[in-house]
C-alpha cells in the first residue's frame, strides 16, 4: 500500500467483515467474464479483481446518541443515524486501484427543535486479508437539521488506494487455481483452496474498503446487544 499504516487501537474498535471471496473465488485471466463458460474444460469462469471489496463492518453501520450521555434508556435516545446506499467504483491510477466509495448518512433526532447540527465521525479503512489495517483515516460527518425538522441526511465520499501487486496473487498460486481440471480426476475433486499455501496467498493479496462510524466501546456494546 502507498498509503501510511495506521494501528487500532482499544478505543478505536473495528468488527472485521468476513471475506466470502476467501471460500468462492477461482481466478482466471483478466480477459475472462464472470459467469462466462469454459471453451473446452467445461466449467464456470470467476473473476478475480484487484479491486478492493466495498463494505460496512457489521455493527459500525449505525450510531445513537443518548441525553444524557452515558444514558441507554431508550427514552433518553436523543439522535439516531445509519449508514445506507453504499456504492463503489474502481480505476486504475499508475500503480495502483483506486477504489471511491460514496454513501448516504441519515440522522432522526428526537425533538423537532431549533436548527442544529451533528457531528457524527467516521472511518475510511483499507483491510487486507480480513485482519490487517493497510491504512485508516477518521473523518466527520455533519447534519445540519433545519428548525423544526427531525430529519437529515448528507452524500459522503471516501477513496482508498491499493497497489495492484499487492493485490495480484504470485504466478505459482494462479498456476495451481486455474489449473485445467478434468472429471474423474482426483484433483478435480480437490477444492484448491483447501491448500492452506493457496488459501493464505489469496487472503494476503484481498483488500476490503471499509466505511463505517467511529463508534467506542459502549456504542459497539449497545449496537450488539440492543
Amino acid at each position: 500500500m502507498n498509503a501510511p499504516t495506521f494501528a487500532l487501537s482499544k478505543d478505536q474498535p473495528l468488527v472485521k467483515l468476513r471475506l466470502a471471496a476467501l471460500t468462492t473465488i477461482m481466478l482466471l485471466s483478466a480477459c475472462q467474464h464472470t459467469g462466462q463458460l469454459a471453451d473446452e474444460a467445461g466449467g464456470v469462469y470467476a473473476v478475480r479483481s484487484t479491486c478492493p471489496i466495498a463494505g460496512v463492518p457489521a455493527g459500525t453501520g449505525d450510531i445513537t446518541l443518548f441525553d444524557p450521555a452515558g444514558s441507554t434508556d431508550s427514552r433518553a435516545i436523543d439522535v439516531t443515524a445509519a449508514i445506507s446506499d453504499v456504492r463503489a467504483t474502481c480505476q486504475d491510477v499508475g500503480n495502483d486501484s483506486v477504489s471511491v466509495v460514496t454513501f448516504t448518512i441519515t440522522a432522526l433526532r428526537r425533538d423537532a427543535g431549533p436548527a442544529r447540527q451533528v457531528v457524527l465521525p467516521y472511518f475510511n479503512i483499507a483491510l487486507r486479508g480480513g485482519q490487517t489495517v493497510s491504512a485508516k483515516t477518521v473523518h466527520q460527518a455533519a447534519l445540519n437539521f433545519a428548525a423544526g425538522s427531525q430529519r437529515s441526511w448528507t452524500r459522503l465520499q471516501a477513496v482508498v488506494r491499493v497497489n495492484r501487486g499487492a493485490a495480484s496473487l504470485p504466478e505459482n498460486v494462479r498456476a495451481i487455481l486455474t489449473r485445467p481440471r478434468k472429471a474423474g480426476e482426483s484433483e478435480a475433486a480437490v477444492d484448491p483452496m483447501a491448500e492452506p499455501g493457496v488459501r493464505a496467498a489469496v487472503a494476503d493479496a484481498t483488500f476490503e474498503h471499509l466505511v463505517g462510524f467511529q463508534l467506542t466501546q459502549d456504542q459497539l456494546k449497545y449496537n450488539a446487544t440492543r
